[in-house]
């Protein structure tokens, strides 16, 4: 565990050798403590090599055996902790952090005993900024986004969703991306961590929606930043990274919004996810 046995570092890793050793490299700059690093396994194609990384850093390595998805990997990596620390960065492993980046993390955090979890701006190589800070889509935003987004890209849904994307400014949100993002570990815990029902996608718009209930924040602060060093490894799979995604989004909007009588816009709305998922895309 860390000096003060307060931060530690999970990553989940899916043919990702390309990434990893820069990331681990860059967990060494993060914090003046020295950080706990687990990382997890989704079944790779070249384990070995990326054990081989992980040791080379002192980080510990978990085969899952299979890819069992974002989520429950995250979930793993967690309980693969020696000790529960006070706070937990669940980062994609192609990312790297800024120096002393995960140390103004938890400053922010500890700010607001209110707060539950901290999200960087999120910087793309071209630098422009990732949006991994936004409200909580509504059935209603939910709808109107999957019907109209692709034929009519500046529809009122999709603008309503998209309406707090101010990349420049400190605020709580509704959710943060789990490609980089600093959780209470008590918090996490207690929350039994990332739903695991959630393959791909939505896990993190879901932990956020539960951090919310719970009564604590979502706090983006873009004074701090990492940046996203690379595509994911399904970037091949786009078509069927369209279709996870849009298979999480109805599963959270349909949990969230279970009632009977809303039975007829759930129907729609999977209809028009998954006619969504079979166009062009225009982003998610």
């Amino acid at each position: 565990m860390s000096d003060d046995d307060r931060l530690a570092i999970v990553t989940v890793t899916y043919n990702s050798g390309r990434y990893l050793d820069d990331f681990l490299a860059s967990t060494r700059q993060a914090s003046a403590s020295d950080v706990p690093v687990v990382v997890v396994d989704n079944g790779s194609s070249d384990e070995r090599s990326l054990r081989d990384v992980a040791a080379r850093y002192g980080a510990r390595f978990v085969p899952m055996g299979r890819n069992a998805g974002y989520g429950a990997a995250v979930n793993r990596a967690v309980a693969e902790l020696a000790v529960r620390p006070d706070w937990v960065l669940v980062s994609n492993p192609d990312v790297v952090l800024s120096a002393g980046s995960l140390d103004r993390l938890r400053a922010t955090a500890e700010e607001d005993s209110d707060t539950g979890s901290v999200g960087p701006a999120v910087i793309e190589t071209d630098g422009s900024i990732y949006p991994s800070a936004r409200r909580i889509p509504s059935l209603r935003t939910g709808l109107g986004h999957a019907l109209f987004a692709n034929l009519w890209p500046d529809n009122p849904w999709t603008k309503l969703y998209h309406a707090d994307d101010r990349p420049q400014v400190r605020r709580s949100v509704g959710w943060l991306s789990g490609a980089c993002l600093l959780v209470r570990g008590d918090v996490f815990t207690r929350l039994g961590g990332f739903d695991e029902r959630y393959f791909m996608y939505f896990e993190d718009v879901d932990l956020g929606w539960r951090i919310g209930r719970a009564g604590l924040a979502n706090v983006y602060d873009p004074a701090i930043s990492v940046v996203h060093v690379g595509a994911h490894a399904t970037n091949d799979s786009s078509r069927e990274m369209r279709r996870a995604h849009h298979r999480s989004a109805y599963l959270f909007l349909s949990t969230r919004y279970h009632g009977w009588h809303l039975l007829p816009l759930r129907l729609v709305l999977r209809a028009g996810l998954t006619l969504r998922s079979m166009l062009p895309s225009r982003g998610l």
